[in-house]
């Protein structure tokens, strides 16, 4: 700890600059990254769509029997 203390002491004024001028990038990258869009929910291509509605178990089950059906006509017609 000492020898960290020491360290510091010894610095001249361009490490201070300098690590002053990292610490003011380092805060405005994290500042930024924190501002930045996600790029799905601000999307342009998002613009006319809607949420799925409470009925689309209705639609997968639809598909579902359909599924069904086909796989027994082929079955059925095979033999």
């Amino acid at each position: 700890m000492a020898l960290f203390i020491q360290q510091n002491d010894n610095r001249t004024k361009l490490q201070e600059q300098l690590a002053a001028e990292l610490r003011a990038k380092a805060k405005a990258r994290a500042e930024l990254e924190t501002t930045l869009p996600d790029g799905v929910e601000d999307s342009n291509y998002l613009k006319d769509t809607k949420a799925t509605t409470s009925l689309a178990w209705v639609w997968i089950a639809v598909v579902i029997f359909v599924f069904g059906v086909t796989i027994f006509l082929i079955i059925s017609s095979s033999r």
